[in-house]
């Protein structure tokens, strides 16, 4: 399952610890696109049959090795076969240019670990499903919403990337503003390919300013200190390329939410300043719908945004788990 076109570090260096009560190793597969994605694979110990299977991704900057691993270490601890993978041109995943997000590519992604899934001899392919945290949470509901092989989908601490970088936090970016912002990303256009390389805009800042918005103070206390820092997460060093954001902005995601067939749960924290997205996704998806008894949103009451990234305490696996062996019936 290997692909000697990228490199796969074979030792553990996960933010983590190894649990004993799966198997794991290292795995690639392609997307349509005909880019090869890493990922890491979690089995049960001691299989009987084939299991229903779970395709993990997210936080959006995050790599496999952070909150992604996490989630699929431990559903695998509860039953499942999980898939824990970079996306597209980041971490050990191919593509170039390396750190730029795609709306579409990277909702595809999603689906190629269906694909990569649905082949494994100890997998169920119709027991199939994703969760998707962050950033990913918008592109796993997005791909549920074209991929009628997902049976049931888990977003968590929900960003709509699309929304946020079109319309800013709280949708507080006007016309005018947005114009002006368009203008400042193709010029970044002009300077990128002056200079034959893409320019990052940073991580989570750092050092962090002492008037820094909760938010800020939030995601560096995750990404910038032992808790969750990674040497090839995005968020933890140099960032995203300046230039992603104009995909974004052209292209929203959600749009055929309330035609989803299939089972969603949606969870986020009360505290959370990204809060917003889930409940306002939630209520798109189900406005108007027709298969609206199997939607769910689960708010966590005093949780912050990265609580729900790697806080075991905190995070409804229990709730997680019965939603799945529910809608793998």
């Amino acid at each position: 399952m290997a692909d000697n076109s990228i490199s796969l570090t074979q030792e553990w260096d996960k933010t983590f610890p190894k649990s004993q009560k799966v198997n794991h190793c290292k795995v690639t597969f392609h997307n349509r696109y005909g880019i090869t994605l890493a990922g890491d694979m979690y089995t049960p110990k001691n299989i009987q049959g084939k299991l229903g299977a779970i395709g993990v991704c997210g936080p959006f900057g995050a790599v496999k090795e952070q909150s992604s691993g996490l989630y699929a270490q431990i559903m695998a601890e509860r039953g499942f076969i999980t898939l824990a993978f970079d996306p597209s041109f980041t971490g050990e995943s191919g593509g170039t240019p390396r750190y730029v997000a795609s709306p579409d590519i990277n909702t595809e992604d999603f689906s190629a670990a269906v694909d990569f899934l649905s082949l494994q001899e100890n997998v169920d392919e119709n027991k199939i499903g994703i969760i998707g945290i962050c950033g990913w949470g918008g592109m796993a509901i997005n791909a549920s919403s074209m991929d009628t092989r997902i049976k049931a989908t888990v977003s968590s601490t929900m960003y709509d990337m699309t929304r946020v970088n079109a319309r800013g936090y709280f949708d507080s970016m006007d016309e005018d503003e947005r114009y002006q912002l368009k203008k400042s990303l193709n010029a970044q256009r002009i300077v990128d390919y002056k200079k034959g390389y893409y320019e990052t805009a940073g991580g989570v800042v750092d050092p962090l300013p002492e008037d820094a918005p909760f938010f800020v103070k939030d995601y560096y206390d995750y990404y910038k200190t032992d808790r969750g820092y990674h040497s090839r997460s995005l968020n933890s060093n140099s960032g995203w390329n300046i230039t992603s954001s104009l995909s974004f902005i052209n292209m929203p995601i959600l749009k055929y939410s309330s035609e989803i067939r299939s089972a969603v749960l949606m969870i986020h924290g009360e505290k959370a300043h990204s809060c917003y997205f889930s409940k306002d996704a939630y209520e798109d998806m189900i406005r108007n719908s027709k298969y609206r008894d199997n939607k769910e949103l689960m708010i966590i009451p005093g949780a912050v945004h990265t609580d729900l990234y790697d806080r075991t305490d905190i995070i409804p696996f229990d709730k997680i788990e019965n939603f799945f062996k529910t809608n793998f019936k």
